[in-house]
């Protein structure tokens, strides 16, 4: 008994010691500004080949390469017809507001995200109207024709409730046949579509997560409070879908089919130091890509300034974890 006793607590003591275990945290290799860009606000990144793409959300016309030869980038616009945006479901208070805010901050189509497959066709996520604007390398940009059974069982699931709190970022698979959508926060959400002959559409369900409630900002905040889970961007690598976590200023590995959480990586200790601060008293990272190198992290800083007085939309560069991204704790 007594050695049964001793094998419990032990496992316990264990059990808790990996709870406490610090989130380990990447390592910072460059970070680069970013000029050419409308008012400071980088909203999504991609990797086409061997050209970044971004996208900013005051842009309804527009996006852009960015041209990476210099340590300062340069935006490079590409210019995009987007044609009406199809009903995505969505019900009219949600719509009306979003309508209003357009002629206040610019941008009705309020792009959150891009993302590319294989063949180097780009897919741009409207937070607005929840609908994915697909652009190819030739020919005319076109809506994805989805399934209305997204955005209602997102709403029954207690997503996309919440004006401006829709989707936030997006991935596909290199084959361009599955795609995944961030809902952002108040709840935050992931959901997966496939393509079938004519429509994308749930199979079997499109809800992979749906999560509420609130987490401490990580300690290097210099007045930490509990804020709302959240959701800012997506990225797929090497069949794991990697989650942009960002008021925990952390990168999250996760289960591609489930949602499950499999391993975090944090980068407060670079975000926070004193010069990369921002006024605001909540994270600031919109854009994500991961590779087999390291990630890729924007900012959108929308017009403001931090401590060091940079005003533009700034892209860093992180290592890849020791052991890769697949490596287990």
């Amino acid at each position: 008994m007594r050695v049964g006793f001793a094998l419990a607590c032990a496992l316990l003591v264990s059990s808790l010691s990996a709870l406490a275990a610090p989130t380990p945290q990447l390592r910072l290799l460059a970070e680069h500004a970013v000029d050419g860009m409308h008012g400071g606000n980088l909203s999504g990144l991609a990797q086409c080949g061997k050209d970044l793409w971004t996208v900013s959300d005051r842009d309804d016309g527009q996006i852009y390469r960015l041209d990476t030869r210099q340590s300062t980038w340069q935006a490079q616009t590409v210019h995009i017809d987007a044609p009406p945006v199809p009903d995505s479901g969505l019900p009219w208070g949600l719509r009306s507001r979003t309508w209003v805010a357009s002629f206040v901050r610019g941008g009705d189509l309020d792009f959150e995200g891009i993302t590319c497959d294989s063949i180097g066709t780009r897919y741009i996520v409207s937070e607005s109207h929840a609908a994915v604007l697909q652009v190819p390398l030739f020919g005319p940009a076109s809506w994805l024709k989805i399934s209305p059974m997204l955005v209602r069982e997102a709403r029954a699931s207690g997503l996309l409730l919440n004006f401006n709190s829709l989707f936030e970022g997006l991935a596909i698979n290199p084959d361009g046949d599955h795609l995944w959508l961030a809902a952002e926060r108040e709840r935050r959400g992931l959901l997966l579509l496939k393509r079938k002959q004519t429509v994308w559409d749930c199979d079997g369900g499109c809800v992979l997560l749906s999560e509420a409630g609130k987490e401490m900002q990580p300690p290097q905040f210099s007045k930490t409070k509990a804020v709302s889970r959240d959701f800012a961007d997506l990225s797929l690598f090497d069949g794991k879908l990697f989650t942009l976590e960002r008021f925990d200023l952390e990168i999250c590995r996760r289960d591609a089919h489930t949602a499950k959480v499999e391993r975090c990586w944090s980068f407060a200790d670079e975000a926070m130091l004193p010069n990369r601060r921002y006024p605001q008293p909540y994270g600031l990272t919109e854009a994500l890509v991961i590779d087999a190198e390291g990630a890729w992290v924007g900012i959108d800083n929308n017009f403001t300034a931090r401590a060091d007085g940079e005003q533009r939309p700034v892209v860093w560069r992180f290592a890849a974890p020791e052991g890769g991204w697949s490596a287990t704790p």
